[in-house]
């Protein structure tokens, strides 16, 4: 037997098809802790009915002012939600990364894989609002088409 079957094998997210064999692609090993890990921050809590204690809550973090004990909140709460879910990491750290754009954290996840020992990380990025580049394409006002009357 392998000794990485622990850490599994899986459809890759988002999912994706071969053009080559027509099959979905499929990842494994760290690549599936790595996606699972996303899939936690990314899901909101009570998102998923049959499993309303899955995923995160750092989402409702997204409007509020950042401070150093916002920050300090987030990074708490990640940690405790990828260690509580994902039982194939330990050892997990979390530092905060400068970022180039305004409104976005850039959060560094380490973690050990348990059943190999060897360390991985990723960057998470967590933005707190629209840019100013999002907000220059949407209209200012919604006017909507005039009817002309139909006279009977």
């Amino acid at each position: 037997m392998d000794d990485n079957s622990f850490l599994g094998k899986g459809m890759k997210f988002p999912p994706q098809i071969n053009p080559a064999t027509g099959r979905f692609v499929t990842v494994s090993e760290a690549e599936s802790v790595k996606e699972s890990i996303y899939l936690i921050l990314m899901t909101q809590q009570s998102e998923r009915p049959l499993r309303p204690t899955f995923g995160s809550n750092i989402m409702s973090y997204t409007f509020m002012d950042m401070n150093l004990t916002r920050l300090t909140m987030i990074t708490r709460t990640i940690r405790e939600q990828i260690l509580t879910q994902e039982p194939r990491v330990r050892d997990v750290d979390i530092r905060l990364q400068e970022s180039n754009q305004r409104g976005v954290v850039l959060f560094e996840i380490s973690y050990v894989i348990i059943s190999s020992h060897t360390r991985d990380n990723f960057v998470f990025p967590f933005y707190l609002n629209a840019t100013e580049t999002e907000e220059e394409g949407e209209p200012e006002t919604y006017e909507p088409e005039t009817v002309e009357e139909i006279e009977y």
